[in-house]
C-alpha cells in the first residue's frame, strides 16, 4: 500500500456554503462501540488478513467512554514486511474474502505479484451500497499518523473494486494552530467506469478535535461534508457494495521509532449508515 500514501492530490477550492439535509435519510446503523467488546457480526479486527499473518494484521485497540480508540504501540510489527516494508496498521473492517493460500485471488490487491498467505472465508459483515455514511473522529497528530475511513468494493466481481474515501488525516498536515487538510474523493483501482478524483480541503475550525466527515453516496455522484457543511463533490460513484475499512497508519519515513512516541491513538465515537427512505 505505501505507493496509496505518497499519491498526489489537488487542492480544492472551497464550495458554496450548503448545509446536509438528512430528512430524506432513514439511520440504520448507530455504530457508537458501546458494548463491552467489538460486535463480530460487523467488523473484522484485521487489516487486508489475506495478504499477511495473523499477528501482524490483527488490530490494536480498546473501547471505552469516547467510543473506539484506535491504537500503534511501540512493540507492533509491521503489518506485512513482505509486501509494505515497515508500515503498520490497527484496522477494523466489515468485510473479507480471498482464494487460496498461495493464490493471488483477494481484495484490495494493492500492489504486483500479491500472494495469499493466510485464505480467507467469504464474511460479508457491513456492506452499504449508496445512502450516507458518515463518522466523529479525532485524529492522530503523530507526524508518521494517518487516520482514515475509506470504502472498498467487496469484490465478488474483480472489476468492482473501486474506493470511496470518505477522510484522511495526514499527522503532518495538521498544523499546531488547529488548520489542516483532509483528503477524499475516488480511486478507481481496477474499476474500468471510474477515474481518480481525489482532493485535499482545508478544514475550518480545529482539524485536530473531533470532526464529523461524511460521504453522501449516490447513484453516479458523492458529495463530501465536514461537519454537515459541503466541501467537494464529484460526479461519479462506485455502483455496487462496499466495505469500511476504518483505520490508523504508521507510515515509515525513516526517523527512528523513539518509544517516547507510542502509543499512536485516534478516536472514533461513532460510525453511521444512513438509507434513503
Amino acid at each position: 500500500m505505501a505507493a496509496r500514501y505518497h499519491r498526489r492530490v489537488r487542492l480544492a477550492p472551497r464550495l458554496p456554503a450548503e448545509r446536509l439535509d438528512r430528512s430524506a435519510y432513514e439511520l440504520v446503523v448507530d455504530e457508537r462501540f458501546a458494548a463491552a467488546g467489538l460486535d463480530a457480526e460487523r467488523w473484522l479486527p484485521h487489516y487486508l488478513p489475506q495478504w499477511s499473518t495473523p499477528e501482524r494484521s490483527a488490530a490494536r485497540y480498546s473501547l471505552g467512554a469516547d467510543g473506539l480508540t484506535l491504537r500503534i504501540d511501540h512493540d507492533q510489527p509491521a503489518w506485512s514486511p513482505e509486501y509494505d516494508g515497515e508500515l503498520r496498521v490497527s484496522n477494523l473492517q466489515t468485510g473479507v474474502r480471498s482464494g487460496a493460500i498461495g493464490s493471488g485471488a483477494g481484495q484490495h490487491p494493492f500492489r504486483d505479484g500479491l500472494v495469499v498467505r493466510t485464505p480467507q472465508p467469504e464474511r460479508r459483515l457491513w456492506l452499504p451500497h449508496h445512502g450516507l455514511i458518515e463518522v466523529r473522529l479525532r485524529p492522530c497528530l503523530h507526524p508518521r499518523a494517518l487516520t482514515a475511513l475509506w470504502l472498498i468494493g467487496f469484490e465478488h466481481v474483480p472489476e468492482q473494486s473501486g474506493e470511496l474515501c470518505i477522510v484522511e488525516l495526514f499527522g503532518r498536515d495538521l498544523g499546531a494552530d488547529g488548520s489542516g487538510l483532509v483528503g477524499l474523493g475516488v480511486h478507481p483501482f481496477g474499476d474500468p467506469h471510474l477515474r481518480d478524483d481525489f482532493t485535499q480541503v482545508a478544514i475550518s475550525g480545529d482539524a485536530r478535535d473531533w470532526r464529523t466527515y461524511s460521504v453522501e453516496w449516490m447513484p453516479g455522484a458523492a458529495r463530501f461534508f465536514v461537519d454537515d457543511e459541503l466541501v467537494a463533490e464529484t460526479d461519479q460513484a462506485p455502483d455496487y457494495p462496499m466495505q469500511l475499512m476504518l483505520n490508523l497508519y504508521e507510515l515509515p519515513d525513516g526517523t527512528p521509532r523513539e518509544r517516547a512516541d507510542y502509543p499512536l491513538e485516534a478516536g472514533v465515537k461513532w460510525v453511521r449508515e444512513w438509507r434513503r427512505r
